[in-house]
């Protein structure tokens, strides 16, 4: 092929056209992405996060049907493999407390302590009954002889009297070693709990929560932010959190948007100053307006930084080309100048 190029090359040339450009070599490939890249059981993934465990990596995201809690594993990033579901049926207390429900959405996963910490959210669709539970196990490996889910029951909940709504749970330690779980979609925005270190629930239940994130709208009018995630990195804290609607397919305006902030409780601000207390913020994964668009809603962003040091953002996206199906998406961050991450999606 480059020898053919060579020659059609040189015609032109002794045609009297202009000065060819020179041929590609062969060790040069079109430019792809890690998303370009990922094959296997991508579809249905909402709400996805990320953990590594060893060398294989597991992704958990919101159930359907009777797949509570959905797993996924890849040794290398790329290649994933679905696994069986963490629960086939809600825990009792789950039943007692919000009835009705009957699907698990939004894990987060953490390592603490010596045993995996799993939240996950329990609700009906657009109320603020709500709770999240926790299930614990040594590993994430179902052939090694320790494996097991124990559930550690409602960490806890929210009721039509509060002003928020306890799903899409967030663990994360702080400098200090102090822990936290931020959780929130909708109402008042997003809150942050301090927990008790040994229990994964919170240090004091009669506590009021911080509010980190918000999106202020007319009295009765929707105000859409949901899914916090909290980085630490570069003497910062970082929150993610998603803005507009998710779970419309193709016809969804999801989007993410981070803000930074000194103390893990706020004010997190974007790269303009912006609060995210006042719904700002900067934007970090959006899709392309333009109708030839294929991945609509990117959002519900969890973060992986790995052994070798490199950073991860996954989050799903709906596909244009599969019916606007829920699909894992990964992303590579780096760090730009500024000090602000860049997703190279």
């Amino acid at each position: 092929m480059r020898q053919t190029i060579i020659t059609l090359a040189s015609l032109a040339l002794l045609a009297g056209s202009a000065i060819a450009q020179p041929p590609a070599t062969p060790t040069e490939q079109p430019a792809t992405t890690l998303n370009d890249r990922l094959t296997g059981n991508l579809v249905p993934t909402h709400d996805p996060v990320i953990i590594r465990e060893g060398g294989t990596y597991h992704v958990f995201s919101t159930g359907h049907g009777d797949r509570l809690i959905e797993t996924r594993t890849s040794p290398d990033l790329v290649h994933w493999t679905a696994g069986k579901p963490v629960f086939t049926a809600l825990p009792d207390w789950a039943k007692q407390a919000i009835p009705g429900s009957n699907g698990m959405w939004a894990p987060d996963i953490s390592y603490v302590n010596g045993r995996y910490r799993l939240y996950y959210s329990v609700s009906t669709f657009g109320s603020n009954r709500s709770a999240i539970g926790l299930a614990t196990s040594p590993t994430l490996d179902p052939k090694a002889k320790n494996f097991g889910w124990r559930d550690d029951g409602l960490v806890l909940m929210s009721t039509r009297e509060d002003d928020y709504n306890a799903i899409d749970p967030n663990f994360i330690i702080d400098r200090d070693g102090r822990h936290w779980l931020s959780l929130g979609s909708f109402w008042t925005g997003i809150k942050l709990f301090e927990l008790d270190a040994k229990t994964g629930k919170p240090k004091d239940p009669k506590a009021k929560p911080y509010s980190i994130a918000r999106r202020p709208a007319p009295a009765g009018g929707p105000a859409p932010v949901e899914a916090p995630f909290i980085v630490d990195h570069g003497g910062y804290y970082w929150l993610m959190v998603s803005y507009d609607y998710c779970c419309k397919g193709v016809n969804s305006t999801y989007y993410t948007v981070i803000g930074r902030s000194k103390a893990i409780t706020g004010p997190y601000l974007g790269k303009d100053g912006s609060p995210l207390m006042e719904g700002g913020g900067s934007i970090f994964l959006r899709a392309d307006l333009q109708e030839q668009q294929r991945f609509r809603g990117p959002g519900h962003a969890g973060w992986l930084h790995d052994k070798d040091g490199k950073d991860y953002v996954v989050y799903h996206a709906y596909d244009k080309q599969a019916n606007g199906a829920p699909t894992l998406r990964i992303a590579p961050v780096h760090w730009g100048a500024d000090g602000w991450p860049v997703a190279d999606y």
